[in-house]
């Protein structure tokens, strides 16, 4: 699900907004890309079993895109309001809102122009409504989830496949207008004076600014945390792949298919499932382009990436899909709940280090997307032309503007969802997103966009018990009792 962004690279992209749900799929430039398939790849067809696709590699290569960028130039005075390490989606989009206000920006990664290995699957509404509907190569009218043989839901809210190409463009066209210089180095090194913090850069370099924002992912050393980060991760393993056939709607994607009969043969990998279960998330494209991953909704510790692709292998036996040619691979994992890092701090952080993962879901990007007009706007208020505030009043008001009390306790809420989801086996599980899809569009809706209030987050909760069967009633009373207890306390703990 996902995206999500995703810690690992190439070989292990961070993902997608992705995923309560994955949010991926490959980036091709119509509905059917051109695929040509080599020699080499058709001995990989021939030499593979039914159904199995691990000895195939990807066939599409890493790119860059052809973009003229303003880069900085040495000689210059390296002298800005703001630094932004990493040129991701978060960072990117907090560039281009910061530089509207005529703040100067510079954006710092090791490949400016490389395309995002990771994938974005988002709901169609979200994107519209920040103004990125015409990032979306695909979208689909409906969604559905499988929950068992007997039960599918199907959800009238429509889903899109980011264009990783085009969003990319549009946001370095608008930071390019807006005059962000680029530089092309690893960061090092930040240090910190009481007005100013500067960076040392792998070629040598060093700039400065008032601020410096961290948007490097997950691995990042430059963000502190005061707490023990004892994440859940949600860990993929995802193909957009040329199939011979798919038994999949065109109209529908898939965003969980939690059905277990492609075990049925698999004693061993069955009992795993039911302990710790796996769904499929798929993108039929075509009648034989599809993106098909399955996916660890949330586990700790992380469920081993050998399982999951094991997994898959019997669910695409199981359907009846042969997989010809590999176009994209990805690999995921992505840290979701856990503690915020500590605020204030003197480097601000967006995206993935940042905490604005979705911890019951992994949705990420397009939460990043509509957050960062709102730190854009704090640092504003700070650097603006009118206003010249620095040093611990700006960390304070960019920080409790990116999270304030409200969102701080909203976000504990979901973490709540994350451990409650932990604690249930595939049956659990099952229970759980039948009572949850059963709930009024306005509280799943905004439960997976992050827009429902404390107190709405109280209404779903009361709303969820009675749709659930008595069953699942039993299952979360049971289970979820000491997760209740710590988030209920950390709650009193954000108000105090």
């Amino acid at each position: 699900m996902g995206t999500l962004v995703r810690p690992f690279s190439s070989a292990f992209a961070t993902r997608k907004d992705h995923l309560l749900f994955p949010s991926p799929t490959a980036s091709f430039p119509s509905a059917k890309p051109h695929l040509r398939t080599s020699r080499r790849a058709h001995h990989g067809i021939n030499s593979s079993k039914f159904g199995s696709f691990l000895d195939l590699k990807p066939e599409t290569k890493p790119e860059c895109l052809d973009f003229d960028l303003t880069w900085f130039n040495p000689s210059d005075r390296p002298c800005f309001d703001v630094i932004i390490i990493g040129t991701g989606p978060g960072g990117l989009r907090l560039a281009e809102q910061v530089s509207r206000y005529g703040i100067k920006v510079c954006c710092i990664d090791p490949s400016p122009l490389s395309m995002w290995p990771n994938n974005y699957g988002v709901w169609v509404d979200e994107f519209e409504s920040l103004g990125l509907g015409d990032c979306l190569d695909k979208t689909w009218p409906m969604t559905c989830v499988y929950i068992d043989d007997n039960m599918t839901k199907y959800l009238d809210r429509p889903y899109g496949r980011v264009c990783r190409k085009k969003l990319k463009t549009k946001l370095l066209e608008n930071c390019v207008s807006n005059s962000v210089k680029f530089h092309k180095a690893k960061v090092w090194k930040v240090k910190h004076e009481e007005f100013e913090s500067a960076i040392e850069c792998d070629d040598g370099s060093e700039l400065k600014a008032s601020l410096i924002v961290d948007a490097s992912g997950f691995a990042s050393s430059f963000i502190e945390y005061d707490k023990p980060r004892n994440h859940g991760y949600q860990i993929a393993h995802g193909i957009l792949a040329e199939v011979d056939s798919h038994p999949f709607d065109l109209d529908k994607m898939v965003l969980m298919d939690w059905r277990d009969s492609h075990l049925g043969n698999e004693p061993y990998l069955r009992a795993n499932n039911s302990k710790i279960p796996t769904f499929l998330y798929a993108m039929p494209f075509d009648s034989s382009l599809i993106f098909l991953e399955e996916t660890s909704l949330v586990s700790r510790p992380v469920l081993s990436y050998m399982e999951i692709k094991k997994r898959m292998v019997a669910r695409l036996r199981h359907l009846g899909i042969r997989v010809k040619t590999v176009i994209e691979d990805e690999k995921c994992l992505i840290p979701m709940g856990g503690p915020l890092p500590r605020i204030p701090q003197n480097v601000m952080a967006i995206g993935g280090i940042s905490g604005v993962v979705h911890p019951s879901t992994g949705y990420m990007v397009a939460r990043t997307m509509a957050l960062a007009p709102v730190v854009a706007e704090a640092i504003a208020e700070c650097l603006g032309s009118t206003r010249m505030i620095r040093g611990r009043p700006l960390y304070h008001k960019v920080w409790n503007g990116l999270w304030p009390i409200e969102r701080r306790c909203t976000r504990e809420y979901c973490c709540f969802g994350m451990e409650t989801l932990l604690k249930l086996d595939l049956k659990g599980t099952r229970g759980f997103f039948q009572a949850f899809f059963d709930l009024d569009p306005y509280f799943w809706h905004g439960f997976l966009s992050s827009r429902l209030s404390l107190t709405e987050h109280a209404w779903l909760s009361a709303s969820l018990f009675g749709h659930a069967s008595n069953p699942s009633r039993l299952d979360i009373v049971s289970k979820c009792t000491v997760p209740l207890v710590r988030m209920l306390g950390n709650l009193a703990l954000e108000t105090i």
